[in-house]
Formats: C-alpha cells, sequence, structure tokens
C-alpha cells in the first residue's frame, strides 16, 4: 500500500508543478500583448518659458596670503651604534645514526579462483497455466 502511495505522489507531483506553470503563464502573456495593442494617449508639450538672467556678481580682488619665513629644519644629534649582544653558541647535536631500509619478503601470487557455474534452472510448466 505505502508502494502505491509513494508511487502515485512522485508521479503526481511534477504533473502539478506542469499544470501550475501552464495556468500562471497565461495571463502574464495576455495581459503583456494588452499592453502593445492599447494606444497611449498623447500628452501635449507646454510652451518653453524665457528664462530670467541671473544678475552678475562683482569681481572681488584676489586676496594673497603673505609668505611665510621658512624655518630650517632642526638637526638631530647622531647617536652611537648599539652593538647587539652575541648569541650564545649550543653544541651540535650527534647525527642519528641511519637505520637500512627493511625489505619485506615479497608474498607470491595466489590464482584466482574459477567462478563456479550455475546450471540454468527452467520453470517447469504446469497444466492449466499460459
Amino acid at each position: 500500500m505505502t508502494l502505491k502511495k509513494s508511487f502515485s505522489a512522485s508521479l503526481l507531483s511534477p504533473f502539478l508543478i506542469i499544470c501550475l506553470i501552464a495556468l500562471l503563464s497565461v495571463p502574464v502573456s495576455v495581459g503583456a500583448r494588452r499592453l502593445l495593442e492599447e494606444p497611449k494617449p498623447e500628452i501635449p508639450t507646454f510652451p518653453e518659458l524665457p528664462k530670467p538672467e541671473m544678475p552678475k556678481l562683482p569681481e572681488f580682488p584676489k586676496l594673497e596670503l603673505p609668505k611665510l619665513p621658512e624655518i630650517p629644519k632642526p638637526e638631530m644629534p647622531k647617536l652611537p651604534e648599539i652593538q647587539k649582544p652575541e648569541l650564545p653558541t649550543f653544541p651540535e647535536l650527534p647525527k642519528m645514526p641511519e637505520f637500512p631500509k627493511f625489505d619485506f619478503p615479497k608474498l607470491p601470487e595466489l590464482p584466482k579462483p574459477e567462478e563456479t557455474k550455475v546450471p540454468a534452472f527452467t520453470m517447469p510448466k504446469f497444466p492449466g497455466s499460459p
């Protein structure tokens, strides 16, 4: 019973989606067609009014800023270089001895098992069955 419900639900949901898309697409295209067919009303243009002239402002003389005297850069006294302390030396660590690589013995290849052949099974025919 549950298999039939899930099978019918899996077939029904794409069908419903296709129907909804078909129903929603029709009014949009009809509305767009109506917009193209309706003539737009003409709006009358208003006459252009002459622009009043703006009065010109009198020109003011540019103010010159007084020049400031140049101030010499103060010379900084040189600081003596501070010697960095030497780092203590550590004795070298002895090198670790190198170990030879271990060779694993090769395992002999095992022969692949042959597939067992299963004899073909034929259904016996019973009297009265097609």
